[in-house]
């Protein structure tokens, strides 16, 4: 445990929960000013938002009596790791980075492009783990760039016990199950330090370019259960296009201002992925009889290593999507020969989401045991499923209208399964509890709600299946985290709460947005929230609007959380009497695979539609006005802002487009083809798609902003719409950051889109 100096104490005093004194409150002091800037434009980009100062990555110790958690007391994103006693109410600093931990200057180029990925801001400690060994000795493992550091509570001072560095970083280092080795990746190899004689073995040699991320999948290896074996995948790139970046806006020229991404495009060859597996202890690599990708052509049945888990007895389970993403395998391998079987088979008629809730079952718990829960949307909507070790399905575990998000836990001895999931509606989140055997007679219990207040719940459940750590916020309510009972979910303690009204919340006059309900032109029920100016100030309606736009797959912008609440543009806009509205259309997440499916080859169009609809809505209702109603939207939200603006030019005045997919030809094989289809069986869909397909439409005003250096959606895609535009002799406004990504970081460059944003929505709405 590290000494904590008298500045940090007095910290601490400031941020206990209130069963120990220890409330959080905002620091920001109140200003005095007029009401021309009382809402000043810098609001949007001061970080942290609002209420958003709580703790995240929590964890409970081996023998759960401790939670700890990343948290800055400073309220900024350099974090360190806390501990908070479950028996005495305790909260102490455990880790504090010696070195200052990762900030942007130390940040590996690697890790760099992972945070962009991630969306990532965090700084100090980004992530931690519990070592988990028989011993009684308390202790977690960081990773830092200065390398991994070993903190025992019994110790005032960390050990560095692996040292990285620039140059050669320790990348993804995990422990294992029994907590006695350490794994990470050095140089495109794989290797696994042993931590009680610091004895270091390289287990694969030549691998280069094993072990990386793919598609969502988290990791690119994987410790057995039983900490004997090591599963790890190999990465073959070369058959991909090379895309050059360039750095236009460095002083220095040559190979410092260039980057080269492998990027699969639409239609075009993906990576080629082999799975390995080898001991611990060393020696032969077992290559499993699987090879993914590397073929042009949409029929490849084996195209996604899409997953990888572990089961009991060292059976390792792969899922392998194929490329049209309407069939994904089970397959279950013989880790000494890598032969496989398939034991499960999932097809859709419109694709097959990945998800993370596989779940191995131990032997000889109940009779239900040796197999695996597995989620399956076969009726439309994600459920769960017991299946046994061979894949046979033994029945549902649940059923209905509404989805399950998440497998929290499993309490095998008790036959309960622990869940998230939109049972009690589609813009909450809460946990359950169900049964784990299916009944004689194959009936269904409801599940049982542990969380009782309205809202988003995240939760960690503790190894004893005895208590949960909730962390909650709605609309009304900023996150707040409570120690709860799995027996019904009530309250054990608070952990961490903050005073409400939050000083800067009160002072910027932040209202929750109004959530209603409207009817797509087929019926089908679109929420939407409204982000009302003050009457009193801006009079009565219509007003001015601005739709607040992202409208892809998997994502839901509308819904009961804390997020929507302090909206910082959509606050910002308000304040100077503009209404903003979000409506999520069909085809974003939440709703069953009927709704998202209706995206299935149709992207720009239904999703456009319902955008309109939505616009429609707000002038019969008296809200806006015909010619007086603009968009924004980023990424995918980027593309639809323009794509709308551009179909509809009677009823949109203005855009903002932010990174914006232009043409979907020009995006990655993975997402473009689940959605759109391969390019040659689709080309009508990916040419009517296209926003450069509609520009002779344009009659209002279009601003499109873009970092040069993206390379998720290549400024290329912004460069085409731009040659379009003027073939067509269209204008459009142009706002560029030479040294952004996919979203600019950079704080200076944050204020400057704000501002140039603002300008062009007051000029153009």
């Amino acid at each position: 445990m590290q000494l904590v100096d008298s500045n940090e104490s007095k910290k601490l005093k400031r941020l206990r929960s209130f069963n120990t004194d220890m409330t959080v409150a905002d620091s920001t002091t109140p200003h005095i000013v007029d009401d021309r800037v009382f809402f000043p434009v810098e609001e949007i980009v001061q970080s942290p938002l609002p209420g958003y100062v709580a703790p995240t990555s929590i964890s409970f110790s081996p023998d759960d009596n401790l939670v700890t958690y990343l948290f800055s007391p400073d309220h900024n994103f350099s974090r360190k790791v806390f501990t908070f006693d479950l028996k005495n109410g305790k909260q102490e600093l455990l880790f504090s980075p010696p070195d200052g931990g990762l900030d942007e200057s130390n940040i590996s180029p690697q890790e760099k492009l992972r945070r962009e990925r991630s969306r990532e801001r965090g700084l100090g400690v980004t992530r931690y783990e519990w070592v988990k060994t028989s011993s009684k000795k308390k202790a977690i493992m960081v990773p830092l760039p200065a390398g991994v550091y070993f903190q025992e509570f019994s110790s005032p001072k960390s050990e560095l016990k692996l040292p990285s560095s620039h140059l050669s970083p320790i990348i993804d280092p995990h422990l294992s199950p029994d907590g006695t080795m350490l794994a990470y990746v050095k140089d495109g190899e794989l290797y696994v330090l042993h931590l009680l004689n610091n004895e270091t073995k390289q287990l694969t040699y030549g691998a280069q370019g094993a072990v990386i991320e793919e598609m969502d999948r988290k990791n690119g290896y994987w410790w057995s259960l039983d900490s004997k074996f090591i599963a790890f995948v190999q990465v073959d790139s070369s058959g991909i296009p090379v895309f050059r970046i360039v750095h236009q806006g460095k002083s220095s020229v040559g190979s410092e201002a260039l980057e080269d991404h492998a990027y699969p495009f639409a239609g075009a060859a993906n990576v080629k992925v082999r799975l390995g597996v080898v001991s611990t202890s060393g020696g032969s690599i077992t290559w499993l009889d699987l090879l993914c990708g590397g073929l042009e052509g949409p029929d490849s049945e084996e195209e996604y290593l899409a997953r990888v888990n572990w089961m009991h007895g060292n059976i390792l389970i792969t899922q392998i999507l194929s490329r049209s993403h309407s069939r994904l395998k089970i397959l279950k391998f013989d880790v000494k020969t890598g032969k496989s079987s398939v034991i499960l088979v999932e097809e859709s008629n419109t694709w097959v989401n990945l998800h993370d809730c596989f779940t191995p079952l131990d032997k000889s718990v109940t009779k239900c045991s040796g197999g695996f829960i597995w989620a399956s949307e076969k009726t439309g909507f994600r459920h769960l499923y017991l299946h046994d070790a061979n894949g046979v399905c033994l029945g549902p575990i649940t059923e209905g209208e509404w989805m399950v998000e998440q497998v929290a836990g499993v309490n095998e001895a008790a036959g309960l399964v622990y869940f998230t999931a939109t049972l009690d509606g589609p813009l909450e989140s809460n946990l359950y509890c169900a049964r784990l055997c299916p009944s004689v007679n194959h009936t269904l219990q409801a599940p049982v709600r542990l969380t009782h207040v309205k809202g988003k719940h995240t939760v960690v459940l503790d190894h004893h299946m005895q208590n949960f750590v909730d962390i909650h916020d709605s609309l009304d309510s900023p996150p707040k985290i409570l120690l709860c009972s799995l027996l019904d979910g009530h309250v054990l303690m608070p952990l961490f709460e903050q005073l409400f009204p939050i000083p800067r919340f009160k002072r910027l006059e932040l209202n929750p947005p109004e959530i209603v309900q409207i009817q797509a032109n087929d019926g089908t029920v679109l929420y939407g929230a409204l982000y009302k100016p003050d009457p009193t100030k801006f009079g009565s309606p219509p007003y001015k609007t601005v739709i607040s736009v992202y409208g892809g797959p998997s994502v839901q912008i509308v819904s009961d959380s804390w997020i929507n609440t302090v909206d910082m543009r959509a606050q910002y806009l308000r304040s100077k009497g503009i209404l903003v509205w979000k409506l999520d259309n069909r085809g974003t997440a939440r709703r069953g695979l009927l709704f998202e499916g209706s995206l299935k080859h149709n992207v720009g169009n239904i999703d456009a539609e319902d955008q309109l609809t939505g616009a429609d809505w707000l002038i019969k209702e008296g809200l806006a006005k015909v010619g007086h109603i603009g968009l924004y939207g980023w990424s995918y939200g980027g593309y639809m802002a323009a794509v709308t603006l551009l179909k509809f030019p009677d009823y949109f005045c203005c855009a903002v487009s932010g990174a914006p997919v232009t043409s979907w030809d020009g995006y990655d094989t993975f997402y473009t083809e689940k959605y759109m289809g391969f390019p040659s069986q689709n080309p009508t869909g990916y040419e009517h798609s296209s926003v450069m397909h509609h520009v002779h439409k344009l009659k209002g005003r279009l601003l499109l902003v873009h970092g040069m250096i993206d390379e998720n959606v290549h400024f290329r895609h912004t460069a085409r719409l731009i040659n379009a535009l003027i073939a067509a002799g269209k204008p459009y406004e142009l706002l560029i950051f030479p040294d952004e990504r996919h979203m600019p970081r950079r704080h200076s460059d944050r204020v400057y889109m704000e501002h140039r944003i603002w300008e062009f929505i007051e000029r153009n709405l």
